[in-house]
């Protein structure tokens, strides 16, 4: 009886584990349609978006999608996070499409990498590609020696990404060296993409049966009729996307210092010194991201503290004229190392020296004004004052009553006109005799 129980049992365990499985997501996923990941990419290449961009390809393989698709509008951006995106989709377990949409937008400069390293690269019929010539930190052309290296180097990188999945090998030349741009149906005769349509599903329909070119990670796409779940970039991406624009890392770097400064010299105050603190913190990531000139930085520090010290010091003006100066060198210099797009606006700069400068002139002109005043508060105030003697050691002076006596030791006689000559210890006046100048 015994063996006859044990068998009955582990056929019961066995059938129970076949439902269990058959009944699991990962069964019920594979037999349902193809899921794809669309991740929305509408910002310009740096840390920040970087970062989004790769996760979204971490998630789509984590999450066993069957494809990812980069729905692409930029105008490029930084070298640096440039390669690690495209580093990214080499790498990538999951095949990677980038589709360059919505209608009217366009994979330009850094975005043709990011297009081309792509296992499948389309395109929306109104876009375009291409102007992927480098340039140096000014915007400006490489000149001599250093251009044709960096010229070079980018050829032969957009070049081995073109090659390796069976591309044009011709026109990465052409979009680095005379920054060539095409039209999608030009990209398409031209075999610089692998398909034009003008929707995601019909994309993915185009797509179905389709074997991608790299060798190294071949995939047989089945995306006919694939649900489709779109992800665009969370609040954190967006903040820190707009957190690194120079300008606005100029200026919180400018009131952080301001705020912990009216903190120091006014301590309790708290607002000030709270607002700088978060200011001067958000600018510092800013800079990690950035990595600014340090010159300039040293130069912005040196023009606030120029500034702050000729409120509190008799210079008349002469260092809030160094401070001005040290400032707007120091706002120009602090994005020197980036791109143009990835510098500090002139017309910024000018408009926080012309401010800062009103500003200043109006305080110091008040303090100025302040110094020059007679005193009206304090002992110092009763000198010079007229009174009238009440007796022979009192005078009233101001509808009060104090003790005085004569600066020549005699006695006052009462209804004697006299003036405070000094205040002396003890709330003692120093007085004399008023004298009358006859008109």
């Amino acid at each position: 009886m015994k063996p006859a129980i044990l068998r009955g049992f582990l056929a019961s365990l066995g059938v129970a584990i076949a439902v269990l499985l058959l009944s699991s997501p990962a069964t019920a996923a594979e037999s349902g349609p193809p899921r794809v990941l669309a991740v929305k990419f509408n910002f310009e290449i740096n840390p920040p978006t970087a970062d989004y961009f790769k996760s979204e390809i971490d998630h789509a393989a984590s999450a066993r999608y069957d494809a990812v698709v980069i729905l692409l509008d930029t105008p490029g951006g930084l070298s640096d996070s440039m390669r690690s995106m495209y580093q990214k989709e080499l790498k990538s377990k999951v095949p990677v499409i980038v589709y360059v949409s919505p209608e009217g937008a366009r994979a330009a400069s850094a975005g043709v990498w990011i297009g081309q390293a792509a296992d499948v690269l389309a395109m929306a019929p109104i876009s375009n590609i291409g102007s992927s010539t480098p340039i140096d930190f000014s915007g400006s052309n490489i000149s001599s020696d250093l251009r044709r290296k960096v010229i070079n180097d980018a050829v032969a990188s957009l070049t081995s990404l073109a090659a390796a999945h069976k591309r044009n090998t011709k026109w990465p030349a052409q979009a680095v060296r005379v920054a060539s741009n095409l039209t999608a149906q030009q990209a398409l005769h031209m075999n610089v993409v692998d398909a034009v349509a003008p929707s995601l599903p019909a994309l993915l329909q185009q797509l179905d049966g389709y074997r991608t070119k790299d060798a190294q990670r071949p995939f047989a796409l089945h995306l006919a009729g694939a649900k489709i779940d779109t992800v665009s970039a969370g609040l954190i991406t967006r903040i820190l996307n707009t957190v690194i624009d120079p300008n606005l890392i100029s200026i919180l770097f400018l009131a952080g210092l301001i705020g912990l400064i009216f903190e120091v010299l006014h301590p309790g105050v708290v607002l000030p010194g709270a607002l700088g603190a978060v200011s001067l913190v958000i600018s510092l990531y800013g800079f990690s991201v950035l990595n600014p000139s340090w010159g300039g930085v040293v130069l912005v520090v040196l023009g606030v503290a120029l500034l702050v010290i000729d409120l509190h010091a008799v210079t008349h003006g002469v260092l809030t004229t160094g401070g001005l100066i040290a400032l707007g060198f120091g706002l120009a210099l602090l994005f020197q190392n980036q791109s143009a797009s990835f510098q500090a606006n002139t017309w910024l700069v000018a408009g926080i020296g012309i401010g800062i400068a009103a500003l200043w002139t109006f305080a110091l002109g008040k303090g100025f004004a302040a110094r020059r005043r007679p005193v009206t508060t304090g002992a110092a105030s009763m000198v010079g004052v007229a009174g009238i003697a009440r007796s022979a050691n009192t005078v009233a002076v101001k509808g009060e009553i104090w003790n005085a006596h004569s600066a020549t030791g005699e006695p006052l006689e009462p209804g004697q006109e006299v003036v405070v000559e000094a205040v002396e210890p003890g709330l003692t006046l120093l007085v004399s005799s008023r004298v009358h100048v006859p008109a």
